[in-house]
């Protein structure tokens, strides 16, 4: 049994499907099937009933999750080894959610290029609990997650930014000539809301819920620029980040401060703990603690 036989193994049992896993692997399912049989008559039991849906055998499962952390410790080892290598290459990968974009920590960014111009940084718009998801499977190295605290559990976290969320209206809404909105003043108005995936979709509803009203949500989006948009269209009011609606240029939308409120966008960034984290991981991380307010 060898690494790559674990490697095969556990793309056959993600997917359930010798042909899915020959796609994703780019190896022949002769190949794979072979690997299979192999581990199978070394350890001398079945990995999966092949009946008219492949599962996982009970052993098969216990096989799967000891493979995840032989893999995962291997993936450690090769990482390592390359940063011994070469210090100064590398890739960074970042999921961000939609609601806030780049714009928090774009000059972070920009700082890290000038230090470290060979390091790849790829940055994945999703959803925080995808981002969470993406940051325990490793197929993300770093996640900022909105409203925390989240549990630890396997992450570390150091808190980004507690961005206190804004009204925005249009020019010639009643309330715009408003100094400050208490949330008790929106109960009839239209709005347009995050969508529910989104902590801050539920942060909002339970908020409106404490002032004695259930907002009237007359749409739901991910993207701010959509959000404003429709305030610009008198389709509804909306409650953005401080630092969106200070980037604001368009001259028909107002935004108030929020009073007698403890609504804000909380973000965080997360890794995985005891995890190898690459060099270009590590130094970013670092800079990210000194950078960012």
């Amino acid at each position: 049994m060898d690494i790559r036989h674990l490697e095969y193994f556990t793309e056959v049992a993600r997917h359930l499907s010798f042909t899915k896993a020959a796609s994703v692997l780019h190896v022949s399912q002769p190949s794979i099937s072979k690997a299979i049989k192999h581990i199978e008559e070394e350890l001398g039991v079945s990995l999966f009933y092949r009946s008219k849906h492949l599962e996982l055998t009970d052993a098969g499962k216990a096989v799967l999750e000891n493979a995840k952390h032989v893999l995962e410790a291997f993936n450690n080892l090769t990482s390592e080894l390359t940063d011994v290598m070469d210090l100064k290459k590398g890739e960074i990968r970042i999921g961000i959610p939609p609601i806030i974009g780049a714009a928090f920590f774009s000059k972070l960014i920009s700082r890290f290029k000038e230090d470290y111009p060979y390091v790849q940084i790829t940055l994945t718009e999703v959803g925080s609990k995808k981002i969470k998801q993406g940051v325990e499977d490793g197929s993300l190295d770093i996640g900022l997650i909105c409203n925390l605290p989240i549990q630890k559990g396997n992450f570390e976290i150091i808190k980004v930014i507690n961005d206190p969320l804004m009204l925005i209206v249009h020019k010639e809404h009643p309330l715009a000539n408003q100094e400050a909105i208490d949330l008790s003043d929106l109960k009839s108005e239209p709005f347009i809301l995050y969508r529910q995936d989104f902590t801050l979709h539920d942060r909002i509803v339970e908020e409106c819920s404490k002032k004695g009203f259930h907002p009237n949500v007359v749409c739901e989006s991910s993207q701010k620029d959509f959000m404003i948009e429709m305030v610009e269209a008198r389709l509804g009011i909306a409650l953005l980040p401080g630092k969106v609606t200070h980037s604001i240029t368009n001259q028909d939308i107002i935004a108030l401060p929020l009073s007698n409120s403890k609504l804000s966008l909380e973000l965080g960034m997360v890794w995985k703990r005891n995890k190898y984290l690459p060099f270009a991981v590590r130094e970013f991380i670092e800079m990210s603690k000194g950078f960012l307010p």
